[in-house]
């Protein structure tokens, strides 16, 4: 089994900063993927940040609303993805969740999802 720990949201006025941080634990032979999706009330998740987790050329994959904005960052030896959120909109307001696309110790590839973690944007 594999565990996705997130840290805490928060609240912020537009134009603020946040930094997120997920650390993946748990049976994971080798990480691919993680990254960033969010979601609102009524809505589909969306991806906002990916990045690969294996190979260092690879640029991270960027939503067109956070381009600019939102910096996705890792350390390969904690399983571990940081979302760095700057000049933060209302539109940017959701629940974010964070994902893994990995090995397992038992030889399957898995996506894993955390539990999700709130922003606030207000104006």
């Amino acid at each position: 089994q594999v565990q996705l720990a997130e840290s805490a949201g928060g609240s912020v006025r537009a134009g603020g900063s946040l930094r997120l941080s997920c650390t993946a634990s748990g049976s994971i032979r080798v990480m691919d993927t993680m990254g960033w999706w969010r979601q609102v009330p009524g809505k589909q998740r969306e991806l906002v940040a990916t990045m690969s987790m294996v190979y260092e050329s690879d640029s991270p994959n960027y939503a067109d609303p956070v381009k600019g904005r939102f910096t996705i960052s890792r350390d390969k030896d904690k399983n571990t993805v940081y979302l760095q959120m700057t000049s933060l909109k209302p539109d940017d307001t959701g629940v974010y969740f964070c994902r893994a696309y990995l090995l397992t110790n038992t030889g399957d590839f898995a996506t894993y999802w955390g539990q999700g973690t709130q922003v606030t944007v207000s104006s």
